[in-house]
């Protein structure tokens, strides 16, 4: 029987660890590990973990936002984000906030559509993205500040929204990553869908 093609948890001995730069948001850690008998380094982005959301609606079109990112000079397109807040936060309750305070909807059913590990050789970020339906206005309408000040929301059918990701017209990895597996869950009749927690 052939072995099944799933990533596999590895661990090694790290001998060393230091922060190598204290950012705003997340550190920068370096780790010396002891890996097929050499000591290696690495230095990479140690991050706290973060969650998306691909809200679709009954006509399967999916809410996308455009807002300002610094690092690569663009107002993107992606879904609903963040960063998990707290130690040990329930990933299904910082989606349901995230939600509600950058788009002010809430669902009233929850699936996890995908999970990916988002630049493995440079951070040890994982992003569960979730799959919100059954959708309507948040209870609060949240005040957004900097970046999230000028967010514009845009319901796509999810077939143009394919057609953008295969196109290269759109590029984030959460939304591309969304958007081809909601495409493929429809597709065998949502029997891909997991759990939420």
């Amino acid at each position: 029987m052939p072995e099944v093609f799933a990533d596999q948890p590895f661990d090694v001995s790290v001998t060393q660890r230091s922060t190598a730069f204290t950012g705003h948001v997340w550190n920068v850690v370096s780790e010396t590990f002891d890996y097929n008998g050499e000591h290696t380094t690495r230095e990479f982005v140690d991050h706290t973990g973060a969650v998306a959301v691909l809200a679709m609606d009954d006509d399967d079109r999916i809410l996308a936002i455009q807002q300002y990112r610094h690092p690569i000079r663009s107002r993107d397109w992606e879904i609903p984000a963040g960063l998990l807040d707290l130690e040990g936060e329930s990933q299904l309750l910082a989606a349901q906030r995230e939600l509600a305070e950058e788009v002010d909807l809430v669902a009233a059913t929850w699936h996890t559509l995908a999970e990916i590990a988002t630049s493995p050789g440079g951070s040890n970020e994982h992003l569960r993205i979730y799959l919100a339906r059954g959708l309507s206005p948040a209870a609060e309408v949240f005040m957004r500040e900097a970046e999230e000040a000028d967010i514009v929301l845009r319901w796509i059918p999810l077939d143009e929204a394919v057609a953008a990701v295969l196109s290269g017209a759109v590029k984030n990895v959460g939304l591309t990553v969304a958007v081809l597996s909601a495409f493929a869950s429809r597709a065998d009749g949502w029997r891909s869908l997991r759990a939420a927690e």
